[in-house]
């Protein structure tokens, strides 16, 4: 098992529209292709991120699914839209420790 780690810096004050954004059109689409572990807000510390866990059998398992991300329908153009609303990103592959609870 891997976990990715996305990370997002969104524009100042544009937290809220893009999160409606991401809710009404790019969650219902990662939702039928992805595993979500969770997403996250950022309250302290670096302020305006998002943060987005997925979960994968393997790095097989992941890029097969991002491609099938890729592909899926409405996906680029919720892509296309959610992209001024960035500044940032960062991307983490993770694996659990043996006595991690998410094994």
């Amino acid at each position: 098992m891997i976990v990715e780690e996305r990370i997002y810096t969104i524009q100042p004050e544009r937290m809220k529209d893009f999160l409606a954004l991401y809710e009404s059109e790019g969650l219902p689409i990662q939702k039928r292709v992805l595993r979500m572990l969770g997403y996250f807000q950022t309250e302290i510390g670096v302020l305006n991120q998002v943060v987005h866990l997925w979960v994968f059998d393997s790095m097989e398992d992941r890029s097969r699914r991002r491609a099938e991300l890729q592909i899926a329908p409405g996906w680029k153009d919720y892509a296309a839209k959610a992209k001024p609303f960035y500044v940032k990103q960062e991307c983490r592959i993770m694996t659990p420790l043996p006595w991690s609870p998410v094994r």
